[in-house]
Order: C-alpha cells, then sequence, then structure tokens
C-alpha cells in the first residue's frame, strides 16, 4: 500500500507542476512583464527559465519512484522554483489592504508546497 500512495503522490505532486509550467508557456511574455517591473536582468530569459525549471522539476518529481536520483534532482529544483516564484510574483509584505491577501496565500501555499518536496528530498537521500 505504501509504494502505492508513494508513486501516487509523486505523479500528482510533479505532474501538477508539468501542467502548470506547461500553461505557462503561453504566459512568457507577460511572467516577463512582471519581471522587468522586478528590474530583473533579461526578464524573457529569465521566465523561459523559471517555466523550463517548473516543468523540468516536476517531471522529475513525478518520475522520482522510478528514476534513481530523480527526486534529489526534482526537489531542488522545485524547491528553487518555488523560492524565487515566492519571492519574485508574490512579495506579500509589499502590499496592504485587500491587495496583499493573494499574495499572502501564495506565500503560504507556496511555503506548503515546499515542505512537500522536502519530503521528496528527504525520501530520495
Amino acid at each position: 500500500m505504501f509504494s502505492t500512495l508513494f508513486i501516487l503522490a509523486h505523479l500528482l505532486l510533479g505532474g501538477a507542476f508539468v501542467i502548470f509550467g506547461i500553461r505557462n508557456v503561453n504566459g512568457v511574455p507577460r511572467l516577463a512583464a512582471a519581471l522587468e517591473g522586478r528590474k530583473i536582468a533579461q526578464p524573457e530569459t529569465a521566465a523561459r527559465i523559471g517555466v523550463g525549471l517548473q516543468i523540468a522539476g516536476g517531471a522529475l518529481t513525478a518520475l522520482a519512484p522510478f528514476v534513481p536520483f530523480a527526486g534529489v534532482i526534482g526537489g531542488l529544483a522545485m524547491i528553487v522554483f518555488l523560492i524565487l516564484a515566492t519571492v519574485l510574483f508574490h512579495p506579500f509584505w509589499e502590499y496592504s489592504g485587500d491587495e496583499q491577501t493573494p499574495h499572502l496565500n501564495a506565500f503560504i501555499m507556496n511555503s506548503g508546497l515546499t515542505g512537500a518536496f522536502l519530503l521528496v528530498l528527504a525520501h530520495a537521500i
């Protein structure tokens, strides 16, 4: 039973980020514009790298039960992605009032997801 749940958890967690990443491919111009507003050098390249990290990290997480070291690489990639996405796109501390709420919610959600990827990493090492 544990191995079935373990495989299912990896497929769901990693697969969700693969789908999010594929959906973000079309949003690269929007993401790049947001990064440009935050004074990030080469914002379009940074956005493409971020989307690639999201897709690759998600895929490696999904494959972790089957591929040696995929959990380590995928877990680390997703932790880096989530930290960067949170700091760059959801800095709740820069907002106030109603505008702060969605960013705070995203911060909390990304913190929880970072914990999930720490579990992936912990199991892989």
